[in-house]
């Protein structure tokens, strides 16, 4: 099982989710990531290296990006989470930063 971190964008995003729902959904594919990591799938181009996992819930798709690291230990760091209209755009931003 790999150790989950998330960077201050991430957290604010899930800080800021009020429905249960999709709470739950977002917390099954996040046990989905610590479980198997290479679940999600590896971006190119210039997010080479991310890996982005999708979440359906109530007809939206939602994407959460992550890096894997294990040199010493196995950890994720989900960079960032949201819905997936400008998730790439936006992420590309935030990693620019």
């Amino acid at each position: 099982m790999y150790e989950l971190q998330y960077s201050k964008a991430a957290e604010k995003y899930f800080r800021k989710i009020r429905e249960k729902g999709l709470k739950s959904a977002f917390r099954t594919a996040l046990q989905a990531i610590a479980a198997n990591p290479y679940a999600g799938s590896m971006k190119t181009g210039d997010l080479a290296g991310v890996y982005g996992y999708d979440v359906y819930y109530n007809k939206t798709n939602y994407e959460i990006a992550y890096y894997i690291y294990e040199e010493d230990d196995e950890i994720v760091v989900v960079v960032m989470a949201g819905t997936r209209e400008n998730f790439y755009d936006e992420l590309k931003r935030y990693l620019k930063n």
